[in-house]
């Protein structure tokens, strides 16, 4: 019986001769650089942070403080994309805050649930919808 260390006869790696100019009748390299004459655009990334929590309610308490604290310290993060969810099941994830689409095109910035109005980000953000 073999242990997990050893790999199969198979998967084991082997140099072979490379492909480069010299081979046969080519004088060009087989390997071609990349095709894409500029850089990958910008993607979206995720972090996850791990934390414990008693109940689901101060889980949230604690996560939108998290991710309104990270906002202020870097505000390229995406704020209204922030979600919580249980450490071993994130398919079950759930928005923290609202994103409801304001008349100038911003996201309101209040914990998702919220009564009232909805608000922009910043302090003096504009309002908009039906509230009390």
């Amino acid at each position: 019986m073999r242990d997990n260390n050893s790999a199969p006869y198979w998967r084991q790696r082997r140099t072979v001769p490379g492909f480069g100019p010299g081979r046969g009748d080519r004088e060009e390299s087989l390997l071609a650089p990349p095709r894409r004459a500029v850089g990958r655009p910008a993607r979206f990334f995720t972090v996850h942070l791990g934390f414990t929590a008693a109940e689901p309610s101060v889980a949230r308490e604690l996560a939108v403080g998290y991710a309104e604290a990270l906002s202020l310290l870097r505000p390229e993060l995406a704020l209204g994309s922030a979600a919580l969810s249980p450490a071993d099941a994130w398919h079950r994830a759930e928005r923290l805050f609202c994103g409801a689409l304001g008349p100038d095109g911003e996201r309101c910035a209040d914990v998702a649930g919220h009564p009232g109005f909805h608000h922009a980000p910043g302090p003096g953000g504009l309002g908009w919808g039906d509230g009390d």
